[in-house]
């Protein structure tokens, strides 16, 4: 398989629990003492290693955020909010750290059209052996329209999407001003929820290490456009300078 693509075993795929649409469905995350291969327990956070790795090549790590199955990072308690920052960038860096992969990805799935297949509020670690993730990054998927400023930490609007349509970014560049970049996401996931779009139940988060900063894109998800799945073209909206005014004003100002 070349280092263009990532391998998906549909076999354990298909085995995957999922409780996103189907509520009525058990939650084994709710169980936590019947979990197996855990890795750490910090409070109510758990880190454990995926039970369907479903991609090859890679150790696959689940980060269980909460033990309210209804919760929701939008309306986290400060507190728990940062705590839970901390935990996961920690775990993430550990992983870069150990020299045991060519990059480790740290990202979140919420709602039926992210990706995800369960409910209860995770994040996912995974350490790829063959593939670098930065390969396909560069500088001006970060840059944007700025929301709100502060030192070391910057949130904006992405005037050069990765995708399409709309995707914010939060720039680390103090590692001390992680809280303040939890607030941020914290807050833009809330704008997706609660302000963008009252279709819109579904984002998604992806943590980039880029140059000497920590990213987090934070990304409204509907039906992937035509345009990109088909051509990877994305399409940028013609308001960015309208919603970042919106967002200031609910928000910041």
């Amino acid at each position: 398989m070349p280092h263009t693509h990532l391998q998906f075993d549909i076999h354990i795929g298909r085995q995957k629990p999922e409780n996103v649409t189907n509520r009525e469905a058990a939650c084994p995350f709710c169980s936590p003492d019947e979990l197996e291969g855990v890795l750490e327990r910090r409070g109510p956070m758990i880190w454990l290693r995926n039970k369907y790795p479903v991609l090859k090549d890679a150790f696959q790590t689940v980060l269980i955020e909460t033990d309210d199955c209804d919760a929701e990072l939008s309306v986290y308690p400060r507190e728990h909010l940062h705590a839970l920052f901390s935990f996961g960038v920690e775990k993430w860096r550990e992983m870069e750290r150990s020299g045991s992969f060519r990059s480790v990805l740290f990202f979140k799935n919420h709602g039926p059209y992210s990706g995800g297949s369960m409910r209860h509020p995770h994040m996912q670690i995974v350490g790829l052996e063959t593939y670098d993730y930065l390969q396909h990054v560069k500088p001006s998927d970060f840059e944007g329209i700025v929301i709100d400023r502060e030192a070391g930490v910057e949130c904006n609007l992405s005037t050069l999407p990765r995708a399409g349509f709309f995707e914010c970014n939060v720039v680390l560049s103090d590692m001390d001003r992680l809280p303040r970049m939890a607030d941020y996401v914290q807050i833009l996931a809330h704008w997706i929820l609660n302000r963008f779009n009252r279709r819109c139940q579904s984002y998604n988060l992806f943590f980039y290490r880029w140059e000497e900063r920590i990213v987090v894109k934070v990304v409204p998800r509907f039906v992937t456009s035509p345009l990109y799945v088909g051509y990877a073209i994305p399409q940028v909206p013609n308001n960015l300078e309208e919603v970042v005014r919106e967002i200031q004003r609910i928000y910041f100002l």
